[in-house]
């Protein structure tokens, strides 16, 4: 059995839908003191949609400098501190949130939980963000400007700049402490308080990638936050951690913040394998192929991602026999990826395939995301990369993981239960056109950036020889077509959730879902399930 879509309900009316179960709080104690897990999931997505556009316009600063050769707008220092906040906001900013948004939501209506576990905890972890990205905005403004040595925070670059690196180095740690708090709640909430019958092997695929991601994260962001204190600790406090004039070491900055860092790039997909896995059985009318083949892939690229932390630091003059394992335990990944890959095509195969728009995003994501994936094949290789680190190749393979991965997924698993979410149906043209045009100007901005790369462009410069203008132009086009596409996303949910416009949705809008939160009504009521569902 795949997972709890065979759900009988022995309650399907009058659970919590009624005038006096749809009870809402009045609009401040129901915003700001939000308890309930789908208002608090509305707030994180909407946060996240803002920080997505604000990480957009730094992106689009950075393509307007890179127009042309020499220097357009911006000094090179501000032009490194546009590319490392872009990077910090998307990645902490706009991604992860978006996921825990997706999360809060649908983890409680898919086990039939009334909520989240710890209810009062899940506003902390929420309102701890605003802070952080405002810590991160107004570090432009400090005296020499915001941090500019990369997202990784690179000593000794990240010792020497000026206050802003200490703003940054406090956002993180905030937004570590709302993760780890996030990451209880969920794993609490799915182990505990799953609908009567609900086997561990009866869970939904997003629960699934959901538990897994959750224990990444408690395991890895201590680690970030340990690095970035002892960094702070020798900017202020005369260690010398990562001081090489001092006797310490720069290069175990490196080791510590990749130990973080690479797991991070898997907290940022497994959630979308879940959100993927959920919308092709819906549109292929079958089930999920390979359900329980899906859940220890997914297990085994999680435990992977801890070995494999070094294979960014293959330039800093790594022993060969060190190269070699970090190699092919990188390359091991592609196995249970591929595995994932296999089993989605499975599933489609001989389906009775239709394309609305969730569908579009979620075969866009796994076409894009292999082929992403199969460029970072390339970079695991060491002698391959010691000639492609930081060149564009990097950024373009990075991107196609990323933003046709982790992003695409969001968009697919919005547009998938937005008709849950508002009782509405989205504008399906709309939503098409949304599909097509961010396909193609996403191409148009990245594809080219691999043979920058392979043509020995590095990244973070704000100028370039001549010999690369041609395709720099393309992507700054690209660039500038996929941000305001987005646009266009915006307007869609607008239209749907604020000017309540669309067709009315029926409780399963798509008749191939399965699950228990199609079983709800749509909307779905404020409070959930009062009385568990009983899954056989």
């Amino acid at each position: 059995m795949s997972h709890a879509q065979d759900a009988a309900l022995g309650h399907d009316a009058g659970h919590g839908h009624d005038d006096h179960h749809d009870h809402k709080p009045a609009f401040f104690q129901r915003w700001f003191m939000a308890t309930n897990h789908k208002d608090i999931g509305a707030l994180y997505l909407w946060f996240s949609f803002f920080m997505l556009f604000f990480g957009g316009l730094l992106a689009l600063g950075i393509r307007a400098e890179l127009w042309q050769p020499g220097l357009q707008f911006w000094k090179p220092e501000f032009f490194n501190q546009l590319t490392t906040v872009h990077a910090l906001v998307m990645v902490f900013g706009a991604i992860m949130p978006a996921f825990v948004g997706l999360a809060n939501i649908m983890i409680p209506l898919q086990i039939g939980a009334q909520d989240m576990a710890f209810a009062r905890m899940n506003n902390w972890s929420f309102w701890l963000m605003p802070p952080a990205a405002l810590l991160l905005v107004i570090s432009f403004f400090m005296p020499g400007g915001a941090a500019a040595g990369g997202w990784t925070l690179y000593p000794p670059l990240a010792t020497q700049f000026g206050i802003g690196m200490d703003l940054t180095i406090f956002a993180v740690h905030i937004l570590g402490m709302s993760s780890i708090m996030g990451s209880i709640n969920i794993i609490v909430t799915i182990l505990n308080m799953r609908a009567p019958g609900m086997t561990m092997m009866k869970l939904p695929m997003f629960c699934w990638t959901w538990l897994i991601t959750a224990y990444l994260l408690i395991a890895v962001m201590p680690v970030l936050a340990g690095a970035v204190t002892m960094l702070l600790t020798d900017r202020h406090f005369g260690t010398s951690f990562f001081n090489a004039a001092g006797g310490g070491d720069p290069v175990l900055f490196q080791h510590v913040f990749w130990f973080f860092g690479h797991p991070e790039v898997y907290i940022m997909i497994l959630p979308a394998f879940g959100v993927v896995s959920e919308i092709i059985p819906a549109f292929s009318r079958k089930k999920l192929f390979g359900y329980g083949s899906m859940v220890y892939a997914t297990a085994s690229i999680a435990i992977l991602s801890f070995m494999v932390w070094a294979h960014h630091m293959f330039t800093v003059g790594m022993p060969v026999t060190a190269q070699l394992f970090f190699m092919f335990a990188t390359m091991l990944i592609s196995v249970p990826t591929g595995v994932k890959v296999f089993n989605w095509v499975a599933t489609m195969w001989r389906g009775s395939l239709s394309f609305e728009t969730p569908m579009l995003f979620a075969i866009g994501f796994v076409s894009q995301f292999t082929f992403g994936g199969f460029s970072g094949l390339v970079l695991a290789m060491a002698a391959v990369d010691i000639n492609l680190h930081d060149t564009y190749y990097v950024v373009a393979h990075f991107h196609y993981v990323l933003v046709s991965g982790a992003l695409f997924s969001i968009i697919a698993g919005v547009y998938y239960w937005l008709p849950k979410w508002t009782g509405r149906m989205y504008d399906e043209k709309l939503g098409k056109t949304h599909f097509w045009l961010s396909t193609i100007f996403f191409n148009i901005t990245f594809f080219p950036m691999h043979f920058l790369g392979l043509a020995g462009m590095p990244r973070r410069i704000p100028d370039y020889a001549l010999q690369f203008s041609s395709f720099n132009e393309i992507a700054s086009i690209g660039a500038f077509g996929f941000g305001l596409t987005q646009l266009l996303f915006l307007w869609i949910v607008v239209k749907v959730t604020f000017l309540k416009k669309g067709e009315p949705a029926a409780a399963k809008p798509w008749d191939g879902a399965e699950g228990l939160e199609w079983t709800l009504p749509s909307p779905a009521p404020y409070h959930s399930w009062d009385v568990p569902p009983t899954v056989k």
